[in-house]
């Protein structure tokens, strides 16, 4: 691989690890960089997440300094969705994958939809918005860490939603917590993939330097901008990512 192959792939670790620290979908950028490298898809999916990995490793830590990192919370609610990857890293699934990309983009309509008509609930804590029932909560993130376990691609969108629609936390609170849960599970599904020979341990360091320097810069400009910036953060991120696999979808079709 080419001297400036590196150089690429730490640039887009970059723009993606700001992406995902902020908001979500940061792997729609890294997973088809991997691909068009020559990983097959299931060792792009494997590979992404040792710089997901190290790139939460980063922005936790980041977190917790400007003490926003709220622990107990994240086990609360990171156990089930670790469970959950477990079942998800080993689900082979028949689903056609232009549906699949279609109803999640569909989903993640929705989800710009309630939080542009309803901002205050997203940017409030859960002071003013009491959480639903801790057992309705393992069941909603025990499913969200299914779909993290299988693709990553988007499941900060739907912890994003869970954290602040399920367990009523701000924006800022949850972008801290989703970090946390993906990193409880992430190593989980890293071993299922590499036992499965859908790892490439150096092109995901690789990979990782640029999501590490990605994740301090997005930690420092969540914390500095607040909730309601990363709201607009967000509905950005929605838009692109779902517009992008609605097209995606549409040209396979």
């Amino acid at each position: 691989m080419e001297w400036y192959t590196y150089i690429i792939v730490i640039a887009i670790g970059i723009v993606a690890g700001i992406i995902n620290t902020l908001a979500a979908g940061g792997s729609l950028l890294t997973l088809p960089v991997l691909m068009a490298l020559g990983l097959p898809p299931n060792m792009a999916n494997g590979t992404n997440r040792i710089a997901i990995f190290l790139q939460n490793v980063v922005g936790v830590g980041r977190f917790h300094q400007q003490k926003v990192m709220d622990f107990p919370s994240g086990f609360k609610v990171g156990i089930p969705a670790a469970v959950g990857a477990i079942a998800g890293a080993f689900i082979a699934v028949n689903l056609n994958d232009e549906v699949m990309k279609l109803a999640i983009a569909g989903v993640m309509l929705v989800v710009f939809f309630l939080m542009l008509l309803n901002p205050n609930r997203w940017i409030n804590s859960h002071e003013t918005q009491p959480p639903i029932p801790y057992w309705l909560q393992v069941i909603v993130f025990f499913f969200v860490g299914v779909y993290g376990g299988f693709i990553q691609a988007g499941v900060g969108f739907f912890l994003l939603t869970s954290l602040v629609l399920a367990s009523g936390y701000d924006l800022l609170k949850s972008n801290a917590l989703k970090l946390f849960v993906i990193l409880l599970y992430t190593p989980l599904a890293i071993v299922i993939f590499f036992v499965h020979g859908d790892v490439d341990i150096w092109m995901g360091l690789v990979l990782a330097v640029g999501n590490m320097t990605g994740a301090w810069i997005g930690t420092w400009m969540a914390v500095k901008k607040g909730a309601a910036f990363i709201r607009y953060f967000v509905l950005a991120a929605i838009l692109i990512a779902s517009t992008k696999l609605i097209v995606d979808a549409l040209k396979a079709l």
